[in-house]
């Protein structure tokens, strides 16, 4: 029978206004419907012994529902000794079990009000409505569980799950006849837990304070959200953005609106972490919770501290996770439909260093980038110095336009580096669009770098050459960059040619390069010279193939030098230098026609040498001129005395060698002649 909820008052009254001589008194009731839920199967069983002055109240409700505050509850089963207060009054106090949970709930109520207190632990859900007010339902919360509230959050976020935190306050309900529901009031939330179902939306610890009105409206009519508060502390994660909150208060006010089968807009959406962040705008997200529209301009007046709160999650994925930013900074972001449409970074005075690797250090950064999808828009960017890999490059200003979803630079920017110049030209940039990541292309032109500080730089020693070159294409797609062409070093009175020159994760975590290398009339007296490695006279010709350094180390390559036959002028080769190529190579001297004259002799002629080396797996396999078994000829002699060097092991350990090839370097290979 269903009744309306003033009716079920009044048919409770006047029941037990006549039970002073009943022992037992059952009702069955198929509806309850009260102005923000339903109640289902309901039976209602009071034993009250005559003349006793209480009885026993059993309520048992098949299914509660209360579709606005999301709530759907079955089986709930509530014992409690019913008594009289004063002589209009009822009271009930006793446990209510919900499947596996059990709350205390105590229930108060006359002609003036209803009063009623959930509890369970520490928590506490007090009710109080007016008879004066019967639409208006005031709650008070004490440390209630904010998994209480899961049912109201997957109305607005289906798969978000709250997992720990409690809420304090108090809020308004109203539920008029005629209107909408109101649910309005202030809340404080501590220690808030959260993750989505798929794990890519989560958040810990969270702590806040807000005052807030939503308003559920009959379609088609939007339901409305006003939130205006602080957040102190916690941590967040959404898919690789990760966001650590300080303890000092951040101000967040959002306005929304969300209409059936559309999802939440929210036209207006402010974040004030101080001087450090200052986000304003709009965003739109469908029912399922991707973002359909996202509208901001932020602005940072320090932004030292916006890497620790905001970007150590992209940055660390990066692998640059140290990176340090000072200066300040405003941008604009508009996506929609799927796209970046627009954005604009305005950099003022930025500084921005790589302390672990040192990969880059730019200083001054300032000017505009802008990029349009659609119309075409100019802006120009600029640094004052900078540094790449502790290789210092000079001032540039890069004038570009963009339209079509790419920004372009429109003329050829000159860099100064190692006392030459870069000069890129050509350069087409398209940031992550349409599922694919960052692209870009740029042709390259390299003039009269010192080699030398190159070298230097990589701990090898300081020799003189220019490296000059010509790369019509390089391209940047997945973390890796190829380059078209090739580059020429001018060293040692002859030149090595680069090719097939690429890298992976330049700036990331253990970035590879891959290149061949061609060497064509080397003077290896200059060479020998340089690396302390003795004297040989002559030209040095040769191949490095399939090259590769992971993090700068040496792991892969197919070698083979040689001396150029064809060249002119003497061919000699020093005690010393026959020594170094013995301690690097495994060598040793096998056959001379007059062995017992060698010591009395500083140098010796030579018709040739050669060496290979293929580097796999940390093993470097051997090889010379011509090879006989195991072992293979380095030195190939000539004249008398005749001196050959022959190596003995063909498979070498590759970091026994490095550190035989270091010794040399230092000059701790002292010659021995036996």
């Amino acid at each position: 029978m269903p009744l309306h909820a003033r009716r079920f008052a009044l048919f409770a009254l006047l029941a037990f206004a006549g039970i002073a001589h009943a022992r037992t008194l059952e009702a069955d009731i198929a509806k309850i419907r009260l102005p923000i839920a339903t109640l289902d199967d309901v039976h209602v069983q009071l034993d009250w012994p005559a003349n006793a002055a209480q009885g026993t109240l059993v309520l048992h409700a098949g299914r509660v529902q209360a579709p606005d505050l999301a709530l759907d509850a079955r089986n709930l089963a509530w014992t409690c000794p019913l008594s009289r207060v004063d002589a209009h009054g009822w009271q009930c106090d006793g446990v209510l079990r919900a499947g596996r949970q059990s709350f205390r709930l105590a229930i108060a109520f006359d002609e003036a009000a209803t009063k009623a207190t959930l509890s369970q632990g520490r928590g506490t859900l007090a009710v109080q409505r007016d008879t004066a007010t019967p639409d208006l339902t005031r709650i008070d919360l004490t440390r209630v569980p904010i998994a209480w509230a899961q049912g109201l959050l997957s109305k607005s976020w289906a798969d978000a799950r709250l997992q720990g935190g409690t809420v304090d306050g108090r809020m308004n309900v109203e539920a008029p006849t005629r209107g909408p529901l109101r649910i309005a009031g202030r809340l404080q939330a501590a220690g808030v837990k959260l993750e989505t179902l798929d794990a890519s939306v989560a958040a810990d610890n969270l702590a806040g304070t807000f005052d807030f009105d939503y308003r559920l409206f009959d379609a088609p009519r939007p339901s409305l959200l006003t939130l205006d508060g602080t957040l102190r502390g916690g941590e967040v994660l959404a898919g690789s953005a990760y966001v650590a909150l300080p303890t000092s208060p951040i101000h967040l006010a959002i306005t929304g609106e969300q209409r059936d089968g559309i999802g939440w807009s929210l036209p207006s959406i402010a974040w004030t972490d101080g001087n450090v962040l200052d986000v304003r705008g709009r965003a739109a997200f469908a029912e399922d919770a991707t973002m359909r529209l996202l509208d901001v301009k932020l602005r940072s007046e320090d932004l030292a501290p916006v890497r620790d709160r905001y970007l150590s999650g992209p940055l660390g994925n990066a692998g640059l996770g140290d990176l340090e930013v000072s200066g300040a900074l405003e941008g604009h972001l508009h996506f929609e439909n799927d796209a970046l449409q627009s954005f604009s970074v305005v950099p003022h005075a930025v500084d921005i260093y790589d302390p672990t690797a040192k990969r880059f250090t730019f200083h001054g950064l300032d000017g505009e980038l802008r990029f349009s999808r659609t119309a075409p828009v100019d802006s120009a960017l600029s640094w004052r110095d900078g540094a790449l890999y502790g290789l210092a490059f000079g001032a540039a200003r890069l004038p570009m336009r963009s339209e079509g979803g790419a920004i372009s630079l429109v003329e050829a920017v000159p860099v100064s580096f190692l006392d030459g110049t870069l000069r890129f030209e050509n350069m087409t940039l398209r940031p992550p669009a349409d599922g694919q990541g960052a692209d870009a292309v740029f042709a390259l032109e390299v003039e009269g770098l010192d080699v030398g500080k190159i070298a230097t730089t990589f701990g090898a020693p300081a020799f003189r050459g220019k490296l000059t070159g010509r790369l019509p294409r390089a391209h940047y797609a997945k973390e890796r960059l190829d380059f078209e062409g090739g580059l020429s070093l001018a060293v040692f009175d002859g030149r090595v040619d680069v090719s097939s020159l690429s890298m992976e994760r330049p700036f990331g975590v253990a970035p590879t390069v891959a290149a061949d290398l061609r060497l064509e009339d080397l003077d290896l007296l200059a060479l020998t010279e340089v690396f302390d490695f003795g004297s040989i006279t002559g030209r040095l010709d040769g191949r490095i193939d399939q090259l590769r350094l992971v993090d700068w180390s040496v792991t892969a390559f197919d070698a083979d030098l040689h001396t150029d036959t064809a060249a002119r002028g003497p061919r000699r080769i020093s005690q010393r230098a026959v020594q170094s190529i013995s301690s690097v190579g495994d060598a040793s001297f096998v056959s001379s026609l007059q062995s017992q004259l060698i010591g009395l002799f500083d140098d010796f002629g030579y018709r040739r040498i050669g060496i290979g080396c293929r580097l796999a797996n940390e093993v470097c396999t051997m090889r010379g001129l011509h090879s006989a078994g195991d072992t293979f000829t380095i030195v190939e002699g000539a004249g008398i005395p005749r001196l050959s060097v022959v190596g003995i092991h063909d498979n070498v350990d590759w970091p026994t060698l490095v550190d035989r090839l270091s010794a040399v370097a230092g000059g701790e290979v002292t010659p021995e002649v036996r």
